[in-house]
């Protein structure tokens, strides 16, 4: 009796269905489409329907995808075809972790970015020093050692030749550690007895004397010596990200580490138009004030609904480059096991309020220790806070890189529910240093994506620009080639955890959607969901996979507008 009344309101719902669709049908064929996509393959990350001919728009929005005779019954006098010439159409591109007031300023201060050596580097700092008033101070970001002749950090006296009166501040690629020269020392008092704070570490040679290498939250002590930036600057900084961003095929970013007070400048300049991408902010959980103001106040958006704020973003540990990411047993070459960067007394009652409030928390973890120690405390907080006291069920907390986990600890982010946020251009250049760091033992479960992945796991594919390139094609073919750019890999290096091209294509697309609460408009190519596309000139699913480094970015379009 129960199943012949199922039967008959599956009939009746049915029924209903089909005449809603009709209706939405009709509803559709009385207005045109804005724009008709069509003339390439188009990949649509939806397992229902992988691929389709053409995509109809109308107000940003998706109203069809199918097949190009189905595309065309929604055309109209003023509608627009979109020739793709050939070219391939993706669900539009999302970073999951970037910077974006960083690749910003990348672009307007010195540059180090592929620096070769310690002797290349002063070059570049001597003709930037040349141009600069006595005095004032130098900054420059992006050195990486681990390539390097010299086999070294650079240090103080390297730094003096070049600039022995303006201080200079060269930030390492992952910000997490800085060189500076004598004459920043001086400027801010820092000698051989100036204590470091707490997750941070003044490097000293041999005799005790500071090298000029501060790492981590002992970058602060110089903190004074660089002078703010005026709004101006501050908006014209994300101007030329966005611009950057388009250029390179992304439509959205999730940034990370946001300063609060330039949450609203990011908002301004997007409804102003002026911005050109997405922006999901996790503001830098280090303040207790802004952090604790998102949590009471609750999530925000800009006007055009393209900048959403709801997330904090902490630190457990430092980075894998700089020794600095937490391990459970000694770096394979030093006597340390890195550093946390911030005790538990601090972070546990900002995850419980967190958590009742739906705000999402996204943390960085790069060592095994690290990673452990934020799956404990996020385990703790989650039984501190039953489903009924949170305001949202399902809290989609994050771990930001999740590059080393023991094997053991994988599991638990599928029992927790814990995503991680992992970015495969970090594995790429870590497989040239990282085996020195920790053995061969512990690259089991390093950048782990394929172990994830099989077992439901959802990862969110970012770069971390402006520690890395910050380009969709670079991520996207290290997540399928798990190889350098020149094609190196070695025997240790795990070739089973590279992933294929549709997961690779999700982990870039509808992956960082759900990352962020928006699967239900982002991230793929269905109907009903907003019109943002990334267009290659060649088809990166099925071309040669070295390929993918050198195709052309035809098409950036953010809610049907092309911005590229």
């Amino acid at each position: 009796m129960i199943r012949s009344i199922q039967q008959k309101w599956s009939a009746v719902s049915i029924a209903i269905a089909a005449l809603m669709v009709l209706a939405l049908g009709a509803c559709e064929q009385s207005a045109p489409a804005d724009s008709i996509f069509s003339g390439g393959v188009i990949y649509t990350a939806n397992d229902a329907s992988p691929m389709v001919d053409a995509v109809a728009v109308r107000d940003g929005v998706i109203i069809y995808a199918g097949t190009l005779k189905g595309a065309e019954a929604h055309k109209g006098a003023t509608t627009q075809m979109i020739d793709l010439g050939g070219a391939a159409m993706y669900p539009g591109f999302t970073d999951a972790h970037g910077h974006l007031y960083g690749i910003g300023a990348r672009e307007m201060t010195l540059n180090l970015e592929g620096t070769t050596s310690i002797a290349d580097m002063l070059a570049k700092l001597a003709a930037r020093v040349e141009s600069t008033n006595n005095g004032e101070v130098v900054y420059g970001r992006g050195w990486i050692e681990t390539h390097w002749p010299e086999g070294r950090f650079p240090n103080r006296d390297d730094l003096d030749a070049v600039s022995p009166n303006n201080p200079v501040i060269l930030e390492r690629a992952d910000g997490h550690a800085i060189v500076i020269n004598s004459a920043a020392m001086m400027a801010v008092g820092l000698t051989a007895e100036t204590a470091a704070p707490f997750g941070g570490e003044i490097l000293k040679d041999a005799n005790g004397r500071p090298t000029g290498m501060l790492i981590d939250a002992a970058q602060s002590l110089v903190a004074t010596l660089r002078e703010a930036p005026t709004q101006s600057e501050i908006e014209e900084t994300y101007r030329t990200a966005g611009r950057v961003y388009a250029d390179y095929g992304w439509t959205g970013i999730h940034s990370m580490s946001v300063e609060a007070d330039n949450v609203p400048v990011i908002e301004r300049l997007s409804d102003a138009g002026e911005l050109g991408l997405r922006v999901y902010n996790s503001i830098d959980g280090f303040s207790e004030e802004t952090s604790y103001g998102l949590i009471k106040d609750g999530p925000r958006q800009s006007a055009n609904g393209h900048v959403v704020t709801r997330a904090i973003k902490l630190y457990m540990d430092g980075a894998l480059g700089s020794r600095g990411a937490a391990l459970l047993e000694p770096y394979s070459d030093a006597d340390s096991q890195g550093l946390m960067l911030v005790q538990k007394d601090y972070m546990m009652p900002m995850l419980e309020a967190a958590l009742r409030a739906g705000i999402q928390v996204n943390t960085h973890a790069i060592g095994d220790r690290g990673n452990r120690e934020l799956l404990n405390w996020y385990e703790e907080a989650f039984n501190a806070v039953p489903v009924a006291e949170r305001k949202i069920a399902e809290p989609r907390w994050r771990d930001e890189h999740t590059q080393i986990v023991n094997p053991d600890d994988i599991i638990r982010f599928r029992d927790l529910g814990i995503i991680p946020s992992m970015q495969p251009s970090h594995a790429i250049g870590d497989l040239h240093f990282a085996p020195d760091r920790l053995g061969k033992d512990r690259l089991v479960g390093a950048y782990a994506w394929k172990s994830f992945i099989d077992l439901g796991v959802i990862v969110a594919g970012g770069s971390d620009a402006p520690v890395e390139r910050g380009d969709p094609r670079i991520e996207f073919y290290a997540a399928v080639a798990r190889q350098d750019q020149s094609g190196f890999s070695n025997e240790d290096w795990h070739a089973e955890e590279a992933v294929s091209r549709d997961q690779a294509l999700k982990m870039f697309t509808l992956w960082p959607a759900y990352a962020a609460f928006a699967e239900d408009k982002l991230g793929s190519i269905e109907v009903g969901k907003l019109a943002d596309f990334t267009v290659f000139s060649r088809d990166i699913m099925t071309i040669p996979i070295a390929d993918v480094l050198n195709v052309d970015v035809v098409m950036t379009v953010l809610e049907g507008r092309v911005v590229k």
